[in-house]
């Protein structure tokens, strides 16, 4: 299948147990040069998509550029889109860890860890080609990339945590509220997550209408439905771990993470919980159906 670009459409091996398991077909399941983060899920040219955000990076951890990788969930296959910025009229990579996605129709808001949220257009993706191609892609002088479709960033939103992931907000019937929360990754207890409205307009920005600490080291992803959040937490190459309840009073649920779990999503339409795992060779990107969580729909 093509894109209306002509960019060509690759295939996900997808798999259907206890859970439903996507992995690459391609060298990024073993590359340390890229490395899966942020989930989310939204609507690509009318189509159930899921969205995953990579970063690229040098053996040393340079980061180099960023990109995300649309899945359609019907056919299995996905498209990838780079991250750009544009200065003086030049686009450059985003060299962004992209620890989070939260996408609203044609606005994706990535976690730009440590430089606040990042918002790109998705209406108005480019394609390039040639050497802009592999430089966009961190890869410049190397390989045989002949076009990359690419999407700009339009604004910066400060905000005054560590923005390491980001995650959707959905009211109790379902509804999905124009609000993400934001969090922090530390190796300690003490990271934060914050619930913040989006801004509607170019002159509003992020509003933050509440702040909690959990109290779980390394938390890579968040996300709430009425008053139950879900939290992920990392545990080097151990299965990761799952938080539920209400923030006051969550507990460790029985059903293992990816290895190297990263960010969350909730899928409510399939009833499932998206989280994926970064690591080389175990890299999966997994939902995880309602009735195991114990979720009423």
């Amino acid at each position: 299948m093509l894109w209306p670009f002509g960019t060509t459409w690759r295939p996900v091996r997808q798999k259907r147990r206890s859970t439903v398991d996507l992995r690459w077909l391609s060298a990024r399941t073993w590359t340390r040069r890229w490395y899966p983060q942020g989930i989310d899920l939204g609507l690509w040219h009318g189509r159930r998509t899921l969205a995953v955000s990579w970063f690229r990076q040098r053996l040393d951890g340079h980061h180099l550029a960023s990109r995300v990788a649309f899945v359609d969930l019907d056919r299995s296959r996905h498209l990838d889109v780079l991250l750009a910025v544009e200065e003086d009229g030049v686009l450059q990579p985003a060299r962004i860890h992209a620890g989070g996605l939260a996408w609203f129709d044609d606005r994706l808001f990535v976690a730009a860890t440590g430089k606040g949220i990042w918002e790109f257009d998705l209406a108005g993706i480019r394609r390039v080609r040639g050497a802009e191609a592999r430089r966009l892609a961190g890869a410049a002088g190397r390989g045989l990339r002949a076009t990359a479709l690419v999407a700009v960033r339009t604004r910066v939103h400060p905000i005054d945590i560590r923005c390491s992931y980001l995650g959707r907000v959905f009211d109790d019937d379902g509804t999905p509220l124009r609000r993400v929360l934001i969090g922090e990754y530390l190796k300690d207890d003490t990271g934060r997550i914050a619930e913040f409205s989006i801004p509607e307009s170019d002159d509003d920005a992020f509003r933050e209408e509440s702040r909690f600490s959990p109290g779980i080291r390394r938390m890579q992803g968040a996300v709430r439905w009425g008053d139950r959040h879900f939290i992920s937490q990392s545990d080097r190459m151990h299965p990761g771990v799952l938080w539920t309840g209400t923030r006051d009073a969550l507990v460790r649920d029985r059903v293992p993470l990816p290895v190297g779990c990263e960010d969350l999503a909730l899928d409510l339409d399939a009833k499932l919980l998206w989280s994926l795992g970064e690591h080389p060779w175990k890299r999966v990107v997994r939902g995880i159906p309602f009735a195991s969580l114990g979720v009423d729909d």
